[in-house]
């Protein structure tokens, strides 16, 4: 190890230590190049390599200074004993920091007068035509003028919930459970809904049918590929009858597709490849499977709904930031996003395989769970004489933690006996241990009710 390797070293460990906080001064290079005993240019190096992975910051006549939280003093903390089912943002192994990192850069420097401005509400042109070749390859075939980029997809599903739409009709369509920010959005809006369960066997085509003759539904939200809590993805021949259903009754269909780029199953496309006449509204985010803290994502709308759309979002943002769509366009043009997709592709089919087989292996014949794919999520249904809160209160005594779907659900499905679990964040090694320790939890539950 070179000599100013060895002294990050240090700077590091003092950081993790607590001897360094968030703001804090680092010693003078004089300072530290009599406490090495080395060359000024040795330390120099060392605090240039901390500057350029943005750990310390520069104050010119000042001196050098810790950036905000250390970075290194999370792993450590978080991982250990813990197993995570909670926690459902990406894998932190996989994330492409270090060349998002790069991309970001290039950004600053090609969008450097742009961000003096204020830009499209749209989102930038270069970005549309980038985002509209990539959606090719999902079978999503649209010219950039119906893309809209925004501020992650809950962005366009909040503003899509209080929009008018053409065919002039009020009320909203929601599988149940579904994703818990999409159901506040409906309760902020006071907008009516009416529910579809969402099962192992997929939905019930005749309580479908029967909402959107008997209840103005103006579109109906849905999840087509590994649905938020379940993990349920619909087959081809399914998508193909809601897209009939949606055309007889003139309802819109809003396709969450947030996960799609996930998919490893050849031919099996989105919602929106059966009609891309502008019935489908399509919604993709990159938070699941890039970076969460990106906020990014982007929606398709029919011609008909761009001007309200367009003001709504004006209203709600202005525009989404230049510097975070520069990096994404450059991070796409280069093959960066396809060669991390496919690598996280194999990790959460991996993981989705030892998930489901530890479930198989572990769980008790007291409970049913659903059959992902995703590596993301599956929902474990208890008995109905068990609370979810009080085994999930049990289990993180023990360092498992796992989340309730209560939330997920409109008031009339509400639910307290059902389990979200995620495996993003747990390590694979880990997966069965943690699907074991639900399991005795279950089973001394359901002793102590007996």
């Amino acid at each position: 190890m070179k000599r100013y390797e060895e002294i990050i070293k240090v700077i590091e460990r003092r950081a993790k230590q607590g001897e360094l906080t968030a703001g804090s001064k680092l010693p003078s290079i004089r300072a530290l190049s009599q406490e090495f005993n080395c060359s000024r240019n040795t330390i120099i190096k060392a605090y240039q390599e901390l500057e350029s992975r943005h750990l310390i910051y520069t104050v010119p006549k000042s001196g050098y200074y810790l950036v905000g939280d250390y970075p290194l003093l999370h792993d450590d903390f978080n991982k250990g004993a813990k197993i995570d089912f909670f926690s459902a943002g990406p894998d932190r192994s996989g994330m492409p920091y270090q060349d998002f990192k790069h991309c970001l850069n290039q950004a600053i420097e090609l969008y450097k007068e742009d961000m003096f401005m204020y830009s499209e509400v749209q989102g930038l042109h270069s970005l549309r035509d980038t985002l509209a070749r990539h959606l090719r390859d999902l079978q999503v075939f649209v010219p950039p003028g119906r893309i809209f980029v925004v501020s992650g997809s809950q962005q366009a599903l909040h503003l899509l919930v209080k929009l008018p739409f053409p065919n002039g009709k009020t009320n909203i369509c929601v599988e149940q459970p579904t994703h818990n920010s999409f159901i506040e959005s409906l309760k902020l809006e006071k907008a009516t809904a009416y529910g579809i369960e969402v099962t192992s066997s997929g939905i019930d085509f005749d309580r479908l049918e029967h909402l959107f003759k008997q209840h103005e539904i103006k579109f109906f939200y849905i999840t087509s590929r590994f649905h938020n809590p379940t993990g349920y993805s619909y087959s081809n021949s399914e998508k193909k009858r809601i897209v009939e259903l949606a055309q007889k009754y003139d309802v819109y269909i809003v396709e969450d597709d947030y996960m799609g780029d996930l998919e490893f199953r050849l031919k099996q496309d989105p919602i929106f490849a059966h009609d891309p006449s502008g019935r489908v509204i399509y919604t993709k985010s990159f938070s699941k499977v890039l970076l969460p803290g990106l906020r990014l994502g982007l929606t398709v709308l029919p011609e008909a709904m761009k001007k309200h759309f367009s003001l709504a979002k004006y209203a709600s943002d202005l525009h989404t930031p230049v510097l975070t769509q520069g990096a994404l366009e450059i991070y796409l043009k280069s093959g960066m996003y396809d060669a991390h997709i496919k690598n996280m592709r194999k990790i959460y089919k991996e993981k989705s395989a030892i998930l489901q087989q530890a479930c198989k292996d572990y769980l008790p014949s007291s409970v049913t769970y659903s059959r992902s794919l995703s590596g993301f999520y599956i929902t474990i249904v208890l008995p109905a004489s068990l609370k979810a809160n009080q085994l999930i209160n049990d289990l993180s005594r023990e360092n498992v933690f796992v989340g309730n779907a209560e939330n997920m659900f409109l008031p009339e499905f509400k639910k307290d006996h059902i389990l979200r679990l995620s495996v993003s964040h747990v390590e694979k090694e880990k997966i069965p241990a943690g699907v074991q320790k639900i399991a005795d939890g279950i089973r001394r539950l359901s002793c102590e009710k007996k």
